[in-house]
């Protein structure tokens, strides 16, 4: 008999900027919910926010969710990666930090740290993005990450102007 792996707490971000976000935020919850493994525990109202990195785009939305799952953090990678495809990524042809449909960033998962090449917890430059940081407070902000400090404490030392929350 194969022993089934306890649930942990993780976290992913949710982004996009081309085509309808929301929408896609919608259907991408959807589908993490209804993965073996898997559960949406909460999620973050989304945020407008302004491009990062390559600049000269449309805004993005931008939510972080709260899961319960009891996969194993490549596996759920694997997921989430599946899940992008499914709604229009193509990590192989985009520029780096350009436009996409959806983007799905796995940034902890409780009682974890990781250093691979194909997975780093936690996300290794979350520390410098309030984009992500301003939605994770809402819904965990003192939860403590390794090495780093609590979300709303990595949150409080950035410049969040400009981020919004969509009503």
């Amino acid at each position: 008999m194969v022993e089934a792996r306890p649930a942990h707490r993780a976290w992913i971000g949710l982004g996009g900027n081309v085509g309808a976000v929301a929408g896609t935020f919608d259907a991408a919850l959807a589908a993490l919910d209804a993965t073996a493994g898997v559960a949406v525990v909460k999620v973050s109202r989304r945020y407008r926010t302004p491009a990062w990195g390559l600049e000269q785009q449309p805004d993005f939305l931008n939510a972080v969710a709260e899961l319960s799952t009891a996969i194993e953090p490549l596996a759920l990678l694997a997921v989430l990666q599946g899940i992008e495809r499914r709604h229009g990524r193509d990590r192989a042809h985009e520029r780096r930090w350009g436009p996409r449909t959806l983007d799905l960033d796995l940034l902890a998962i409780e009682g974890v740290t990781l250093d691979t090449p194909a997975l780093q917890l936690p996300h290794p430059r979350l520390a410098e993005r309030a984009f992500v940081l301003v939605p994770w407070a809402e819904i965990a902000p003192a939860l403590a990450l390794p090495g780093l400090g609590a979300v709303a404490d990595l949150r409080d030392a950035l410049d969040c102007t400009g981020i919004e929350a969509i009503p």
